[in-house]
């Protein structure tokens, strides 16, 4: 007997298997069906010599207005997997995979693969369909050790009909087993919606089942033992049928479709299978539920808005889709905008939005300042402000869709101080501002950039290029600086450059001799500079020879006053200049030599 309880061996199972969860979901007028076949030529339970076929066939008949919207082809067998088939000649190749092992003294590994085969079997429709390559030889001999050598496929087909009512149809999948080992196991089925049970139903693929044990072999769904007797007795769930066709030589594996119309409730979001068994090893790999379902399913997208620097306002482009429902979406849905969880804008959809429709809005909302430049906006459908809906939806999960912000400002900046330099004349100054760039600027990454007018900073035209030897030609002179980030956003600052009147350098000797080196009294800058100046001169008797002011030539060595303004003597002379500038309110004087 397969899987016997054994007395004098310590017996424990290990599993690799994964939980049954919600793969995919339909909303519409949609339908299901399997379609498959064994490899193995009998129950493995009864072959006296163990095999494996490599290849069987099965037919897909669906009637007339039947359309294929998926196909889902599954696999499996004994040992540790092979997952590169055939399917009418064609190379199939798993996407997923499942797993399973019973250590019962020696490991005894199964496998289970997936593909989404949707688009061949579109093109082939109905007719023959066979599964090819399928090799589990290697592994027949360990486990017909313990009768469980066996390999299968099955096709799950969706199906949409104009004359089917609306359905909301769910695909589990995944590989949990129940077995002498584990007698019972649970599997939840989230994600449903019973807007009606009329006609409710449920397919469930399966590996490994045997008609030759029914040792306490239930199914129960809410508690509520069901069966399709006589192919399905009620203590007999997995004993190798297919009741799409009727058939009891599904050797190993079984397709079992249920009616649960008085098994499931209006109301009901979720289902419990159980299963129990007390001798039979049954791997569960899908489950498929088609109920009765008449409700929109809004969700919510926006692109993501345009920015500006120092801007709060986002104009956001908005769309809401009512796709894959089974009823249209109410006028005045409402929708709120979040940024990090702080409401920032609402609006309601305008129109009734039928089945696979949408509507585009535009909303302008105001991130408030004690948002971060950083952050999340998310826009919620269904949404009163408050988390909470007003609607009932196929998915209560899928109304929300978020983006990452980043807001742009413009740089912060160090405010440059005013710069002064020597009055050159007429308040002309060099200026050495090249150190500014680095200092103004509080990220390295920044651009500084000056300029002579505020229109140049900001259109970015005529930069200044030298900025070491910079000569105003006249001060007070405004510079100004444009500081720009890598968003393109700038700001604008400027500073003064001044000039202030420095203490002057004379040169005390003439030799007015017409040699063009000396020839007259020169102090360098004091007519531009100190133009109110007064100087005089005077002979080593103290006497006074000349005065001069900025409207005079420079003294040239002739003493005024005397007769046709003759030569002074060589020798040493006394001046005092008199700048009559505020900042320097004492005569400067000294003494001055006249060399002829």
């Amino acid at each position: 007997m397969k899987k016997l309880l054994l007395f004098f061996l310590f017996l424990f199972q290990l599993s690799f298997s994964q939980d049954i969860s919600l793969y995919n979901q339909f909303n519409g007028r949609y339908d299901f069906t399997f379609v498959g076949n064994t490899l193995n030529p009998i129950e493995n339970s009864f072959q006296t010599f163990p095999a494996v076929l490599t290849t069987s066939d099965a037919s897909l008949t669906l009637n007339s207005g039947d359309i294929i919207e998926s196909a889902y082809l599954y696999w499996a067998g004994c040992g540790t997997g092979d997952f590169d088939v055939k399917l009418n000649g064609t190379d199939i190749t798993a996407t997923r995979t499942f797993s399973n092992a019973l250590v019962q003294g020696q490991t005894y590994n199964f496998f289970s693969a997936f593909a989404d085969v949707t688009t061949q079997i579109q093109a082939t429709g109905n007719g023959l369909y066979t599964l090819s390559d399928l090799d589990v030889s290697s592994f027949i001999n360990l486990h017909a050790q313990n009768s469980t050598n066996f390999a299968g496929w099955a096709l799950i087909v969706v199906y949409r009909n104009p004359a089917l009512p609306l359905n909301q149809l769910n695909i589990y999948d995944g590989m949990q087993v129940v077995s002498s080992l584990q007698n019972f196991l649970d599997v939840p089925l989230n994600a449903l919606n019973v807007i009606d049970n009329v006609d409710a139903k449920i397919g469930f693929l399966t590996w490994e089942g045997d008609s030759g044990i029914a040792n306490n072999e239930t199914l129960r769904i809410n508690g509520n033992i069901i069966g399709n007797p006589p192919l399905n007795p009620a203590n007999n769930a997995f004993n190798g049928t297919n009741s799409v066709t009727n058939s009891n030589q599904l050797f190993n594996m079984d397709l079992d479709i249920y009616n649960i119309q008085n098994n499931i409730n209006v109301g009901d979001t979720q289902a419990l299978i159980q299963l129990t068994s007390f001798q039979d090893y049954v791997m569960v790999n899908a489950i498929v539920t088609k109920l009765n379902s008449q409700l929109p399913d809004a969700r919510i997208s926006f692109t993501e808005p345009n920015l500006s620097c120092n801007v709060r306002q986002l104009t956001l482009n908005y769309t809401i889709t009512n796709f894959n429902s089974t009823a249209d979406l109410p006028a005045n849905t409402p929708i709120t905008f979040y940024a990090d969880g702080v409401v920032v804008g609402s609006a309601f959809t305008q129109n009734i939005i039928p089945m696979d429709g949408s509507e585009i809005g535009t909303i302008t909302v105001t991130i408030p300042t004690s948002i971060p430049l950083q952050f999340t906006l998310l826009a919620q459908v269904d949404d009163t402000g408050n988390g909470t809906g007003i609607i009932n939806e196929i998915l209560e999960s899928n109304n929300s869709f978020s983006l990452p912000i980043i807001l742009l400002a413009t740089p912060n900046f160090n405010q440059p101080k005013d710069l002064v330099s020597c009055n050159l004349g007429l308040t002309r100054a060099i200026f050495d501002f090249s150190s500014y760039e680095n200092f103004i600027k509080i990220d390295s990454n920044d651009l500084v950039s000056f300029y002579e007018t505020q229109a140049d900073a900001i259109a970015e035209i005529n930069p200044i290029g030298n900025t070491t030897n910079f000569e105003a030609v006249t001060t007070p002179k405004t510079i100004w600086v444009r500081i720009e980030n890598a968003d393109d956003c700038f700001s604008i600052t400027s500073f003064l450059l001044k000039s202030r009147n420095c203490e002057l350098i004379i040169y005390n000797a003439v030799s007015p001799n017409n040699d063009g080196l000396n020839d007259t009294f020169f102090i360098d800058g004091l007519r531009n500079i100190y133009v109110n100046f007064n100087l005089e001169v005077y002979n080593r008797w103290g006497r006074l020879i000349w005065t001069g002011n900025n409207n005079k030539p420079d003294w040239d060595g002739k003493a005024e006053n005397s007769v046709g303004n003759e030569d002074s003597p060589g020798g040493t002379y006394y001046y005092i200049l008199y700048l009559n500038d505020p900042k320097y309110p004492d005569p400067m004087n000294g003494y001055l030599l006249l060399k002829r």
